[in-house]
């Protein structure tokens, strides 16, 4: 094997395994019960899954192709940032709205806080 198979193999690579990671994320959006645990699957998961990606597409084209993607490097900062900010911001909306939790869930941590918030106010 010489350097540019090499490179190719990281790349195809790290792209393969954050499409099995997308395929584990999305399985758990559909098998879980509750708006909260869905949301944690879709953005923490699924964020992991988009980056390796972009990272593999990014360092794919960069060794073979010498040439650095901008468009690359931009969508894997906004990946980065937006989809776990987005996800806490759903999920807070969702527990503001009073969207049940499931009977399994053992305690609600956010209640508490929440409760002296008001007490304060």
């Amino acid at each position: 094997m010489n350097v540019s198979e090499i490179d190719e193999f990281i790349g195809a690579l790290l792209i393969l395994i954050g499409g099995i990671i997308s395929v584990i994320s999305a399985t758990g959006i559909i098998r879980f019960p509750d708006v909260y645990t869905r949301a944690h699957a879709a953005t923490k998961s699924t964020t992991l899954g988009v980056l390796l990606s972009l990272v593999g597409a990014f360092i794919y084209i960069w060794l073979t192709e010498n040439y650095i993607s901008v468009r690359l490097m931009l969508g894997i900062v906004f990946v980065f940032i937006t989809a776990p900010v987005s996800g806490h911001l759903i999920i807070r909306a969702a527990y503001r709205s009073k969207v049940n939790m499931t009977e399994d869930t053992v305690e609600d941590e956010l209640k508490k806080v929440l409760d002296n918030q008001t007490e304060v106010h």
